[in-house]
């Protein structure tokens, strides 16, 4: 039976994005992933949010991703645009970028880690113990690890096996979506809770809402022109489909994200509607907060307790996204009702501070967790200052790259001591002459020093004195 301290269920973007979490760390992490290749057939999501450009920029791969993607404003709520130009962020913007290239370049990034993938097999199932987790693999093989984590989508077989308690709502719409080529020159446009429009080599991408719900089986593309014949008239001498799918405006989310040494992040903890384009970027972010927690407890840094602050910390973040999917789901509808309310609510977001208050929350950059009372600064992302250090100018989030904990110090030299923690938190001098501005809230004042964990948010708050520091660098980076 091999051994690993962690065993990914999944290789999708979350699975990825925690494996290089974890390989970061120097932990040994093994992903279970069913496909033979990074390669799928279907168009899932399109494009990254702020926040999670600023997540790869922390790991120092951003560039990869913006290389391939176009930088546009793609926040939206309910298909209002939501301008974040003027966000006090360096990615003030979203990148246009389908899924498949985005597996495809993070995949590359985990291969350089080291991290092995066991291609074309999944979890069937686990037992775990006080020492340990054995998994259980489709071709008969077990793995033993310390922890499992189910990354394995909003069917997860790691979840159902925990018996996690998966509640929420059933779905009330379908869409299918498809490339296909035509005999007939379509129109483009929005329409039928969808639209039609181009996709490469000269083929044309239908999204089309179904007309019954009771599907069952792989959709077809009889389907598909059933589906544009209910819209249009006509199926537009549709064939030779590319790929079919199906997806349902079902919004559930796991009561706990954690089962002893069973963790859930991704889809596996939580499925909405694509309203919004959050699905994929809730789940690498899910990975980001997980993967340094769960290394810490694996390399004995951290007591077990802090992989509870994950689920604290994550599931209202899910809660959030499943809420504004569902109001965005209710402005879908096309009666006049309905229409008078999308016309209110355009016209709202339209007015400054209701659109920032949306495209925080759409963006990603106004996440707050609760760490307590005090300073704006506590528990919200770290901005990627441009710093003065005695060794020349440095990014925040150049700070970031090895995934370790950071004590900025901003006032005079020598005012803060991490020698306790110095063999896991990083001791940096600087000094920041600029504005301290953060999305949605505005201006904040300037603190004397910071303790950002790895995952970019602010544990700590200096306002000159080390009050609360010794306990904070407990809470979250062990005992000295």
């Amino acid at each position: 039976m091999a051994k690993h301290a962690v065993v990914i269920a999944g290789g999708g973007p979350t699975g990825m994005m925690l494996a290089g979490e974890l390989a970061l760390a120097g932990i040994g992490v093994a992903i279970v992933e069913p496909r033979a290749s990074q390669e799928f057939d279907g168009s899932r999501s399109g494009g990254l949010h702020s926040r999670t450009i600023e997540v790869l920029d922390q790991r120092g791969i951003a560039d990869r991703f913006l290389a391939e993607g176009q930088a546009m404003q793609v926040q939206a709520f309910a298909g209002v645009p939501l301008d974040i130009s003027d966000f006090p962020t360096r990615h003030n913007y979203g990148l246009a970028l389908w899924q498949s290239h985005f597996e495809r370049i993070l995949a590359a990034w985990v291969e350089e880690l080291g991290v092995p993938i066991a291609r074309e097999r999944e979890v069937t199932g686990f037992t775990q113990d006080d020492t340990g987790v054995d998994v259980e693999l489709s071709d008969g093989q077990s793995l033993r690890a310390d922890y499992l984590v189910g990354c394995d989508g909003g069917r997860s077989v790691i979840r159902k096996a925990a018996g996690i308690e998966f509640p929420g709502w059933d779905p009330s719409t379908s869409w299918l979506i498809a490339e296909v080529e035509m005999a007939e020159e379509p129109e483009l446009g929005l329409r039928g809770g969808g639209g039609i429009g181009r996709a490469d080599g000269g083929r044309i991408r239908v999204v089309l809402s179904e007309q019954h719900l009771e599907r069952t089986g792989e959709p077809t593309l009889e389907d598909v022109s059933e589906a544009l014949i209910a819209v249009d008239g006509t199926d537009h001498g549709a064939h030779s489909p590319t790929w079919i799918s199906r997806f349902t405006d079902m919004t559930r989310q796991a009561a706990s994200y954690r089962k002893g040494r069973a963790l859930l992040a991704g889809d596996a903890a939580h499925v909405h509607p694509p309203q919004g384009g959050q699905g994929l970027n809730t789940g690498v972010q899910d990975a980001v907060n997980l993967g340094w927690k769960l290394a810490q407890v694996v390399n004995g840094t951290s007591p077990d307790g802090l992989l509870d602050t994950y689920h604290a910390e994550r599931h209202p973040v899910g809660a959030r996204v499943l809420h504004n999917t569902m109001a965005q789901m209710a402005l879908r509808g096309t009666d006049e009702r309905t229409d008078a309310l999308r016309d209110t609510m355009t016209e709202l977001l339209s007015m400054d501070e209701p659109r920032k208050r949306f495209a925080g929350m759409m963006s990603g950059l106004d996440i707050h967790y609760d760490l307590g009372d005090g300073h704006p600064l506590l528990g919200r992302r770290m901005p990627d200052l441009d710093l003065v250090t005695a060794d020349g100018p440095l990014r925040v989030f150049t700070l970031l790259h090895d995934a370790k904990p950071v004590l900025l110090d901003l006032g005079e030299p020598g005012g803060s001591d991490v020698t306790p923690w110095a063999d896991r938190v990083q001791l940096i001098d600087a000094d920041y002459v600029g504005p301290w501005e953060l999305p949605v809230l505005g201006a904040v004042t300037a603190p004397t020093a910071v303790v950002i964990r790895p995952d970019g948010y602010v544990a700590w708050v200096g306002d000159g004195t080390d009050a609360g520091l010794r306990d904070a660098l407990t809470t979250w980076f062990g005992t000295p």
